[in-house]
């Protein structure tokens, strides 16, 4: 095995429908842009209420992904 270096970085996601819609909306997204993701921690969950009803729930996770620097 190679050594390697992996780079986290914080996402909050957010879903009308559930938490875990809310990182899979997150780890979707960052896919998008970022390669190599490897483990996402989910760090907190919470909810947005609005007249005595959830609006939204958010889903916040700690993401690492390969770093690859140039030399």
């Amino acid at each position: 095995m190679t050594d390697s270096v992996y780079k986290i970085i914080e996402l909050v996601g957010t879903s009308d429908v559930s938490w875990e819609k809310a990182a899979e909306n997150a780890i979707s997204r960052a896919s998008e842009s970022l390669r190599d993701l490897r483990i996402a921690e989910v760090t907190a969950m919470d909810l947005h209420v609005k007249d005595g009803k959830i609006e939204y729930y958010r889903t916040k996770l700690k993401v690492s992904f390969k770093f690859e620097g140039h030399h």
